[in-house]
Parts: C-alpha cells; structure tokens; sequence
C-alpha cells in the first residue's frame, strides 16, 4: 500500500511541474550527451594509442641515385639490428600507389607526381616504438639514406589534440551536470512547496522522514532515468549519423568506434545519473526544507 502510495505521488508530482519535469531531463540528456561522449573519447584515444602503438613504423628513405648494392647492404644492417622486428622494402612505385591511395580524393595532386619524385624506402616496424630514437641515430648519417622519420613523433601532435579535446569534452559536461544538479534542487524546492500542507498533515499523523521524502527524491530519479536514456539514444545517433555517416574515410586511418563501447555507457549514464540526483533530491529536503 505504501509503495502503491509512492509510486502516484511521483507521477502526479511530476505532472503537476511538468514544465520544470522537461525541463530538468532536457538538461539531464544534454550534460549525460556530454559525459558520455567524453567518456567515449577518453576511451577511444587510448584504442587509438594502443592500434597505433602495434603499427607504428620508422621509415627509412633512401636517396633517389643509391644502387642496389648499397640498398641490399642497409637492408641487411636493419634486419640484423637488435631493436627491429620486421622490414618490409618499398619501392618508388610502391611508393607511388600508397600515395595514390592516401590522396585519392585530390586527382589533381596525385596527377602532378609520378614514381621518380618518391624515394624508395625500408619500412621498419619496431620491437618497442620508443627505441625508435636510437635507431633512428644509427641510420640518420648512413651513406644512401635521405632521411629517417618516426612515424611515432608525427603522430604524437594528433594524440595531443584529441588529449585536448578529451578533456574540453568532460569540462562541458562538467558545467553541464553542475547546471543539471541545481535545476534538480530547485525543481525539489517547488515541488515540495506546492505540497507543503500535504507534507504538514503527513508529518502531523507520524509519518516518518523517509516516507515524506520518497516521492520527491524519485521524481528526481525518474527524470534523471530519462534523461540518460535519451542521451544514451543521442550517442547511437551520432554513431550512425554522423560519425560512420560522415567520417568514413577516418577508419582508414584509425580504428572504428564499436557500438560495445556505446552499449557500455548505457548503465554507466543510468547509474550515475540516478545516484546523483537522489542524493542531490535528498540534500535539498534535508537540509532546505523543513519536512
């Protein structure tokens, strides 16, 4: 009978603010759209990281007039280095169908250059990236090479900014949910002032603190719910919509955002915003209003 109780004076004080209850879960899904797109992000940088930490290589660019003897020498060199695991020899007109590919949506450009601009190069994939440095010392001066480049360095101003925008990201959702806190407390404090002698002939009869409370602290869960639900549905969208939709050619670069790491933020934005807002809900009658 109680829960029965409850459970209609939550619904019935959610209708009655029902301007206040939209506006409290619009406020909800944006700052969760927020947080969980954050959350995605930090993730995603760190599958970045790790996809390209297993494939990064360091290039060794030979010059365009070397003879094969001097190529098979430094191939010999590199495959019998300690730090490298694997060369892989490329040549111009290798080069020149990675470049096709790579720039592919720019005729034009791939048009103004043929196999005899592109050095031949010796793809080097590394035991462990982070000796590159070393390796790239023994090789920088050799006779027949151009240049040695770490494809790690280059790289390393893309992590950066995605670093940059991670945590923007979770700023805004930050500001967002501290917002979204204070409409909860303030939508607490109207709903419990229209209901003021309710509460007052409530209390009078014995009713105990937790009881007088429930309600109000579940409309705010209730909305919360809501709102993460429509948040979780705003990051699907953007999956399908927008990031597959538009940005395609990304993940031949980069690896693909699954929709596990979406499914997972689904409780996570559950969770989090239901145990925020009640405590938030209970905060506000505990220590604002007299109940």
């Amino acid at each position: 009978m109680r829960a029965k109780y409850v459970m209609s004076e939550v619904f019935l004080g959610l209708w009655r603010n029902i301007s206040m209850t939209v506006a409290m879960i619009i406020t909800m899904a944006v700052s969760l759209s927020m947080l969980g797109a954050g959350l995605l992000l930090y993730n995603q940088v760190d599958v970045i990281e790790e996809y390209y930490q297993t494939n990064l290589e360091v290039v060794v660019y030979l010059e365009r007039d070397i003879d094969q003897a001097m190529t098979d020498q430094i191939n010999a060199e590199l495959k019998d280095n300690d730090l490298v695991a694997e060369v892989v020899y490329e040549s111009k007109e290798k080069a020149l169908e990675r470049f096709q590919e790579t720039f592919e949506d720019s005729p034009d450009l791939v048009k103004s250059v043929d196999a005899d601009v592109l050095p031949s190069a010796f793809r080097v994939k590394m035991k462990d990236i982070a000796d590159a440095p070393e390796l790239i010392k023994q090789f920088e001066e050799r006779e027949g090479v151009y240049q040695v480049t770490n494809q790690r360095e280059i790289l390393q101003q893309v992590f950066d900014i995605l670093g940059g925008a991670q945590r923007l990201t979770l700023v805004i959702a930050l500001v967002q949910g501290v917002a979204a806190l204070m409409l909860v407390a303030n939508t607490i404090q109207v709903a419990a002032y229209s209901r003021r002698r309710e509460v007052a002939i409530m209390k009078l009869v014995g009713a105990p603190n937790w009881f007088v409370q429930a309600p109000f602290v579940l409309e705010a869960v209730f909305a919360a719910v809501i709102g993460s639900v429509f948040a979780f549905g705003t990051l699907v969208a953007a999956k399908f919509l927008v990031i597959d939709g538009q940005f395609e050619d990304l993940f031949k670069l980069m690896p693909q955002i699954k929709m596990q790491a979406i499914l997972v933020l689904l409780p996570i934005l559950v969770g989090v915003s239901a145990v925020i807002s009640a405590i938030t809900a209970w905060i506000t009658l505990r220590f604002n209003i007299k109940v």
